[in-house]
């Protein structure tokens, strides 16, 4: 008689790690009873994550049916039985959308595309997270429904506004996220949680279903424990919907999707001077891992990517925000809207920006783009490197300047969807606590405390498969050196 293989299972969510031990006979309906007992557990120590937390009852009876329906497990669904967590900008047809302003909830009768996909895919939803009011922010200050802080440090800001979906990884809770990303709402809350943040070219993944932030720059952002399990949810969510009015029809990327130059360049030192001590300590780390890899660093132009950042709340941009709301809306129920976000609503209208300055913004975008095309191509650069925040702050930093301190924090993620760029924010190493307070930019703290830093990998439009794997690779090469 053939014995059965043990079935091994360390409690890893890794995509991977699942896949493995379910072939061996893992059941779904022990993962998600582990990962309740989690949640419940993690509700202790920050209870504010979830804004709808799923039935545990409901998502082990998915799990069975799931079972039941896989019984072989071969073939298996790319997702079979991986858990996962939505920001609560995206619809669910059971559940109210609630973007984290409980006066503008929406109860949907169709769920988005990327939460269908995910569920044919065999992935078990276990709940609608936490978010910044109207995804509006990078902090994670700003909710109604708590604040959260990173899962290192109890007095460090979480990010944002994607802020629940990388706890919920960070903290394994589930094995990935879908958030959105506008400003770097996927990728600033992912570095603040040693977690991956992956931002596709826009309009490549729908974002049907989703309340818009500001429309024609949103993007879908997948948050995974590592980029191999980023790129394997986005295969299941890429893809081309006509319900999305700024979908991009497939296209060839505007040169060839495989480096032979290796070229990458990072920000110039007085961009770069924006970064805590321990920040720049850590990007100079990164920078010699790329060198390392084989890649070779080449000057730019970084002019157009610091003024198309600007554009976004500098300009005339931040007005499509409003656009986001029901005509006359903010003019009687500004109220009930968070503080912070009730100032930058009411800020941009006061404007009243004329049609003219529109139009001179909608052709500054156009120009730095154009100049971001020639930037990423073989006259130049293949890959942009660069930090994924200049630092991380304390909650109570933010809450006694939050307008200042969230705008310096997109210093390095404001342009990349202006300029219509992919990019990966992939965990970095972690420094100590204390080094912050030493540079002034952190209380005094003798702990033996760690915080994590990211950087951010990013190329041109259309290389989303050259950026995930550089992105890879640097990351199984920062693991190879810090073993050493």
């Amino acid at each position: 008689m053939t014995s059965q293989p043990a079935i091994v299972w360390d409690g890893s969510l890794s995509i991977a790690s699942l896949t493995t031990a379910y072939r061996q006979g893992l059941s779904p309906v022990t993962v998600i009873e582990t990962i309740f007992d989690r949640i419940e557990s993690y509700s202790d120590i920050q209870p504010s994550v979830w804004i709808i937390l799923n039935d545990r009852s409901a998502v082990v009876n998915a799990a069975k049916s799931l079972s039941e329906t896989y019984r072989d497990k071969a073939p298996l669904p790319p997702l079979y039985g991986i858990p996962f967590s939505i920001k609560d900008n995206i619809d669910i047809a059971s559940l109210p959308t609630t973007t984290a302003c409980p006066a503008l909830t929406r109860h949907p009768t169709h769920s988005a595309p990327i939460f269908t996909s995910l569920l044919s895919a065999g992935a078990l939803f276990v709940g609608k997270t936490n978010l910044e009011q109207l995804a509006t922010g990078m902090t994670g200050c700003r909710s109604p429904y708590g604040t959260l802080h990173s899962v290192f440090h109890a007095s460090y800001i979480v990010g944002g506004s994607s802020s629940g979906s990388s706890v919920s990884v960070g903290a394994d809770l589930v094995s990935f996220s879908l958030g959105s990303d506008t400003a770097g709402s996927g990728r600033i809350p992912a570095a603040f949680n040693g977690v991956v943040g992956w931002k596709p070219t826009k309009g490549t993944v729908s974002c049907a279903g989703i309340t818009p932030a500001c429309q024609s720059q949103d993007c879908v952002a997948v948050l995974a424990r590592g980029v191999g399990d980023a790129r394997t949810v986005w295969e299941v969510i890429k893809g081309f919907d006509t319900d999305d009015i700024y979908a991009k029809a497939a296209h060839s990327p505007l040169y060839a999707a495989t480096p032979e130059t290796f070229r990458f360049g990072i920000p110039p030192p007085e961009a770069l001077a924006f970064c805590s001590p321990p920040y720049r300590r850590m990007f100079d780390r990164a920078v010699a891992c790329m060198q390392h890899m084989g890649w070779t660093l080449h000057p730019f132009d970084w002019t157009p990517f610091e003024k198309a950042g600007k554009l976004l709340y500098e300009g005339t941009f931040v007005a499509e925000r409003l656009a986001g709301l029901p005509e006359g809306w903010l003019e009687t129920n500004a109220t009930q809207l968070h503080p912070v976000i009730r100032t930058i609503f009411e800020g941009a209208a006061a404007r009243k920006s004329t049609p003219a300055e529109v139009f001179r913004d909608l052709h500054a975008q156009q120009s730095y783009t154009r100049a971001a095309e020639h930037t990423f191509s073989h006259k130049s650069l293949e890959i942009l490197l660069v930090p994924t925040a200049p630092t991380q702050n304390t909650i109570a930093s933010v809450l006694a300047d939050p307008i200042a301190t969230n705008s310096a924090l997109g210093h390095f993620a404001h342009f990349a969807n202006v300029v219509d760029l992919c990019a990966v924010a992939v965990p970095a190493g972690t420094y100590p606590v204390g080094e912050l307070a030493e540079s002034g930019r952190g209380p005094s703290e003798a702990s033996q405390d760690r915080l994590p830093f990211g950087v951010t990998i990013l190329a041109g439009r259309g290389r989303d498969e050259m950026v995930l794997g550089v992105a890879q690779r640097f990351e199984e090469t920062l693991g190879e050196l810090e073993d050493r």
